[in-house]
Formats: structure tokens, C-alpha cells, sequence
């Protein structure tokens, strides 16, 4: 008995493709048997595999993000807000993403995290080169951050050039500079490795878009977008730190930090200082 005849494409009852034969299909696009290979586990616990997949994913996550900061740093340089604005909301809602990330790991208990914490050996978070670029890029600089990156001259050198370049919020500075708002010299020319200082001068110009958000809408909305981010990454960093704390208490971390003491300095840092003191002195 001869089986069913064909004259063309295979579709379902609802008119989808069956016969991807000739052409890309989904799992082709996306390259899913390369991504689901990536799951390399040296044990056989569903808790290493959660481990794993929840880093992955949160990387996948960040490299979107390092390519939304530096399109929206291009568009404040070059004076055109409204795309930037688009930009920026959207690494926000990539950064709710990642704190969500963080409730499903902290479903596992300290007793699956340390049955599978040998395989980890010396790796760490701390090591994340794509965290390490956005939090460069959004102006919490170190040059003892880059020491953890010199192994692999391809991620240094990328590391190195965020570390280097104006960060977001020097170029929001020199915009306001550009637009007439008093924003002092060294604050528009200065050394970009070093970390960004508050600056009062800096905070009156930010008061002269507050206190008359409908002269300068887009400055205003760019203060809002840049206090939305700021808000996003605060949640995200708390978030880690409660989870971490959740599963290893104040052991120390298996890159050779403090773990949850080092974690919780990191919540000082203040990004965008002077829209955090708008607030107060309005």
C-alpha cells in the first residue's frame, strides 16, 4: 500500500507549515540545538541545570542591554532624544526581567546550592564581563574591575573601551552643557575612567529643567528615563544580594569576594546622583 501523496509543502489544518525541508524554520532561526547544547553539567541535579540556565539566560539579557546603552549613549551624543528615549525604557524593562530571573533561583534551598557549588570552582558572577561593560557604560567605573578580564584579551579590550568612554550619564552632562544649562567644565571634559563625583553646580543645572519641565520637555523626560534606569539597576543589584543571601548566607563567594558584605557596598553606589538630590531640593 502506497503512502499518502504530496504535491508540495506540508501544512497543518490550520494552514501552518509542517515541511521546513526548503526553508529556515524556528528552531534553524533561533539556532536552538546550539543553544540547548550549552547546558554542560558535570552532575545530574535539576538544581545545577536551574544554576546554569538562569546565568545564561541573564547573560542573554545583558548582551540586549549593552547594545541598547550604546545606541542610546550614540543618540544623547548626538542630540536626538526621542529614539534614546525608546532605548532606554526598554534596557528598564530588561532589567525587570533580570530581577525576576533572581525569584526563580532563589527557589533553590542552601542544601541544593551546596551539593552543586564544587562544580562551580573559582567562577562568579563578579567575572561577567557583559555586567562589568554596563555598569561602565552607566558610569560606576574601576580600574580594579578590569583586573578580572586580562586573561581574555577580546573581552578586556572591550571591558577597557567601556571603561574609557564617556558613560551615559557624562554624555546627558555635555547635552545639557550644549543646551546653555550652567553645567560646569570639568564636568563635560574630564578623565572618563574616573568614577563620577556630584557636583552642586551640576544639580542647579538639573533644578533649571525641573523646576520648568514644559521649557525643556525633552531634558525632563531624559532625567525621568535616566532615574527610571537608575531605579531598575538598584532593584536588580538588591535582588541579588537578598537571593545570595538566601542560599550561601555570609559565606564567602566562590570568585574570592566577601560575598554578601561585598554585595551590599555595591547598593551604595549612587549612579546619577544629582536627579537622586532634585528630589529633595525641589
Amino acid at each position: 500500500m502506497s503512502g499518502p501523496k504530496t504535491s508540495g509543502p506540508t501544512t497543518l489544518s490550520s494552514g501552518a507549515h509542517a515541511d521546513f525541508s526548503a526553508e529556515k524554520s524556528y528552531g534553524d532561526f533561533l539556532c536552538l540545538d546550539e543553544l540547548l547544547a550549552c547546558q554542560r553539567m558535570l552532575g545530574d541535579s535539576n538544581n545545577e541545570s536551574l544554576f546554569i540556565i538562569q546565568h545564561q539566560v541573564s547573560e542573554l539579557w545583558m548582551k540586549q542591554v549593552i547594545l541598547e546603552l550604546k545606541a542610546a549613549i550614540a543618540r544623547v551624543r548626538g542630540d536626538d532624544l526621542p529614539p534614546a528615549f525608546k532605548m532606554l525604557a526598554r534596557v528598564s524593562r530588561i532589567m525587570e526581567q533580570l530581577v525576576h530571573a533572581w525569584d526563580v533561583l532563589s527557589t533553590m534551598t542552601p542544601p541544593e546550592y551546596s551539593a552543586i557549588r564544587p562544580y562551580l570552582s573559582s567562577s562568579s558572577g563578579f567575572q561577567s564581563w557583559q555586567y562589568r561593560c554596563i555598569e561602565f557604560m552607566m558610569g560606576n567605573k574601576s580600574a580594579e574591575m578590569l583586573k578580572a578580564h586580562v586573561p581574555h584579551a577580546e573581552r578586556f579590550a572591550m571591558v577597557e573601551a567601556a571603561w574609557r568612554a564617556p558613560s551615559l550619564y557624562d554624555e546627558a552632562l555635555r547635552l545639557l552643557a550644549r543646551r546653555g544649562l550652567q553645567v560646569p567644565a570639568h564636568r563635560v571634559q574630564r578623565d572618563w575612567t574616573e568614577p563620577y563625583a556630584a557636583d552642586q553646580q551640576v544639580e542647579q543645572a538639573w533644578l533649571a529643567v525641573y523646576r520648568n519641565p514644559a521649557a525643556r520637555w525633552d531634558l525632563y523626560q531624559l532625567g525621568e528615563e535616566l532615574f527610571d534606569l537608575e531605579d531598575a539597576f538598584r532593584l536588580w543589584r538588591f535582588r541579588n544580594v537578598t537571593t545570595v543571601e538566601r542560599v550561601i548566607g555570609f559565606k564567602r563567594g566562590t570568585g574570592g569576594t566577601s560575598g554578601v558584605s561585598y554585595l551590599r557596598l555595591m547598593l551604595d553606589v549612587v549612579l546619577f546622583p544629582e536627579l537622586w538630590q532634585v528630589r529633595t531640593t525641589l
